[in-house]
């Protein structure tokens, strides 16, 4: 065994111990211990057992310990420290620059235990409430952590997206350049279709002078081109995105980039009915096809070319459709902005008639949540805004916790003086399938609940969220007239889009919600939007998309049904 593997056990025991708030005398000595084993010029494997508790640092408690590592692989006190720490809590321990006093901060403070949690809570701007983190070390963290994430060759939609548009723009202003003639160039793939995880960037160029466009890839100083052979080329962003262009005459630009963006069933369907082409536009390679033009991001290879024939694909939702923002949170619990700033960036700055608060409940005491006191101060602060803000209209809603039986986290009475009620699960994620189903059935079959937020708890690249039956969930939000949230966090983007179509047939509204915890946040709404077209709603269909006075009355019809 190594000196470094050694040391990196040793290390992390020192760590867990830490975390475990054992004797700091202990952890020192291990820790210091775990530094000089790795400074050491020879090998302390090879050196006899009876030798090691002799060398400088090393006493007789540590030397049995690495003794017993040498002979077992491992040591029985750390192993028990790790099955009584979680394998998330573990985890945070190899990121850089925190340390395992904070991350024990973390842990047992802020209850949060994984990195996905914690990028979360970085995003919601949460970290900064714990002892010892400020602005900086938490974009620091945050910073880390998506370095991490884009290891593995995923990124999340909203990460690319800056990335890929500005090389459009770059892309272009070169072509322009080094290409006298008109050329064409598109972005494809899962960018195009609005994917909320992206491995690649497909870029596509059409020219009537292939040769000397090939013979100018060089000259594009802002990324490595390889000839791949075939007329196509691949690079890599600074940060690891991985970028494939191709190059083909001008003739078949538009057949190609069809081929390049959708789903490979998608693609094969349309073409048996198209024929090779050649296309002077996309649209004229579904009208050959006999079919209604397919946005791209509903080229999923689902049933969009059924729906196409029978000239029944939805009109899709837009941004521009979109009247208020339910679902957001303020000072008064993990905010960073007040109330009236959040009211006034909603008003003036998007142009929206109407703000659904909804800061956390009582049980969210990490997340500074509203006991029965506080929120009967906030009603009042709301009362007072709006006839301050009127027409403009702030709700006043919760996300009330879902407790571990179902149950909402306050009394009927509570419940009843809110508009609207977000019911979310933020705790104990790690129920089989039958029990996550159930408590969220129950939630769900509360009078009071009107949207059922963030259905899954997903982090997107970091938590897979919990196991439910998501035909039972859906067929109980219809049966009881309760909204699904589409959380457009880009790092949840929850309910899945993949789920919207049954959501939809079953009568079930969705609700755009950006689950915005500062101004900027509201801006997510774009994302939700995206993967609610990947899903085929309407402005019909979304809640949030209705006028002042439709959700003012549905609302209202809510409350007296109860």
């Amino acid at each position: 065994m190594e000196n470094k593997t050694i040391s990196r056990t040793l290390r992390l025991f020192s760590q867990l111990m830490e975390l475990n708030d054992e004797n700091p005398f202990k952890i020192r000595s291990v820790a210091n211990a775990a530094f000089k084993i790795d400074k050491l010029p020879f090998p302390i494997a090879k050196k006899p057992f009876e030798e090691i508790d002799k060398i400088d640092g090393i006493g007789k408690s540590i030397a049995a310990k690495i003794i017993e590592l040498l002979e077992t692989g491992t040591i029985q006190e750390l192993e028990s420290s790790l099955q009584q720490i979680p394998t998330g809590v573990v985890e945070m321990l190899s990121i850089k620059g925190i340390g395992a006093k904070k991350v024990g901060i973390i842990w047992h403070d802020l209850k949060i235990e994984n990195v996905g949690e914690l990028y979360y809570a970085c995003n919601e701007n949460r970290l900064i409430e714990a002892k010892g983190f400020g602005l900086k070390t938490q974009e620091e963290i945050k910073q880390k952590i998506e370095f991490r994430m884009a290891a593995n060759g995923k990124f999340l939609y909203s990460h690319v997206e800056g990335i890929v548009n500005q090389l459009f723009t770059d892309l272009s202003v070169w072509l322009n350049k080094v290409d006298s003639r008109e050329t064409l160039l598109g972005v494809a793939g899962e960018f195009r279709r609005y994917v909320e995880i992206v491995e690649e960037a497909k870029f596509i160029i059409g020219t009537d002078n292939i040769t000397g466009l090939i013979e100018e890839i060089p000259s594009f100083e802002l990324l490595k081109f390889e000839n791949n052979g075939d007329n196509t080329f691949t690079a890599y962003t600074e940060s690891g995105l991985q970028i494939n262009l191709s190059i083909v005459q001008k003739p078949d630009f538009y057949l190609e980039y069809f081929k390049l963006t959708g789903n490979e069933n998608h693609v094969n369907e349309v073409l048996k009915l198209a024929g090779s082409g050649p296309f002077k536009t996309e649209r004229e390679i579904y009208e050959k096809a006999g079919l209604d033009f397919i946005e791209p991001e509903l080229r999923e290879g689902l049933n969009e070319i059924e729906l196409a024939k029978k000239h029944q694909l939805p009109n899709l939702i837009s941004y521009t459709d979109l009247k208020g923002s339910l679902h957001n949170h303020s000072d008064w619990s993990d905010g960073v902005h007040t109330l009236e700033e959040m009211a006034l960036y909603c008003k003036e700055d998007l142009k929206l008639k109407y703000l659904g608060i909804c800061d956390h409940s009582r049980s969210a005491f990490y997340a500074k949540g509203l006991n029965e006191q506080r929120v009967i101060a906030q009603h009042q602060q709301i009362e007072e805004l709006n006839n301050k803000l009127a027409p403009f209209k702030i709700f006043k809603g919760i996300e009330s916790d879902i407790l571990n039986d179902g149950s909402l986290d306050y009394s009927d009475d509570i419940l009843a003086t809110f508009d609207f009620v977000v019911a979310s699960v933020h705790s104990n994620l790690r129920m089989n399938e039958e029990k996550a189903t159930a408590r969220l059935i129950k939630a769900i079959e509360n009078p009071y609940t009107t949207i059922l937020g963030h259905p899954t708890g997903r982090l997107l690249l970091s938590r897979k969220g919990y196991e439910i039956d998501y035909k039972k969930v859906i067929d109980a939000c219809a049966a009881n007239k309760v909204v699904i949230e589409i959380n457009a966090n880009p790092l949840r983007l929850d309910l899945d889009w993949r789920w919207h179509h049954y959501a939809l047939e079953k009568g079930v509204l969705l609700s755009v919600n950006p689950d915005a915890h500062r101004k900027e946040g509201f801006h997510d709404m774009r994302y939700g939007v995206m993967v609610a077209r990947k899903g085929g709603l309407t402005a019909q269909k979304c809640l949030n998309a209705f006028s002042l006075t439709e959700i003012t009355d549905y609302f209202n019809q809510k409350k007296i049904s109860l």
